[in-house]
């Protein structure tokens, strides 16, 4: 089999939830896998890049409000969570995944569908390790309020930031980037056609 394709979220987002819905399909497709990682929009976003979260930003926020209720219409995904909920603090997700990545790796992609699928489809708070024992189980739940998932997380972090990863979703393929959901069907042509 081929390289996997990596792909970098943040829980917080309504895009990475999107994408999450789909990469396994087109991974398998093309005979891959997917790595999943953790990444955190407020490090990427608001401290690397200086700028405002999308939904604070004047204009744009509106707009991302709209583009999301309507792709979730399209694409019938159950989403009780809307855009302009108060945010989660991210931390016991973004570490509950790292811990996963490290110690049981075969159920990373189980974790986040599941994370996702509490968070923006059924619009729980899933902001400490305690909220997130029914949705991961206690092991892994427990585990993400530890250092060493703290310290894993700063690591997958830090290497999402190495190699310019900003955004969630950002799938990177053989060392190619592809940000957003809307770039999930140029990534594919990607692997079809093995670049240009």
């Amino acid at each position: 089999m081929s390289a996997p394709l990596h792909c970098h979220l943040d829980f917080i987002s309504p895009y990475g939830y999107f994408a999450s819905l789909r990469i396994e399909a087109i991974a398998a497709r093309h005979g891959r896998a997917v790595a999943w990682h953790p990444m955190l929009l407020g490090v990427a976003v608001m401290k690397v890049m200086g700028l405002k979260p999308l939904m604070d930003t004047p204009l744009k926020g509106d707009y991302v409000e709209r583009d999301v209720r309507r792709y979730a219409r399209e694409h019938a995904v159950p989403m009780k969570r809307q855009p302009r909920d108060a945010v989660m603090n991210p931390l016991a997700c973004a570490r509950a995944l790292a811990w996963t990545n490290r110690h049981a790796p075969e159920r990373a992609g189980e974790v986040v569908h599941a994370i996702y699928g509490a968070y923006w489809g059924e619009g729980l708070d899933l902001s400490t390790p305690d909220a997130l024992v029914p949705v991961v189980g206690e092991a892994i739940a427990r585990a993400a309020g530890g250092e060493e998932a703290a310290t894993l997380l700063r690591a997958e972090v830090d290497a999402s930031l190495a190699q310019g990863v900003f955004g969630s979703p950002t799938v990177v393929v053989d060392g190619e980037p592809f940000w957003g959901v809307d770039k999930l069907e140029q990534m594919e042509r990607w692997l079809e056609r093995r670049g240009w």
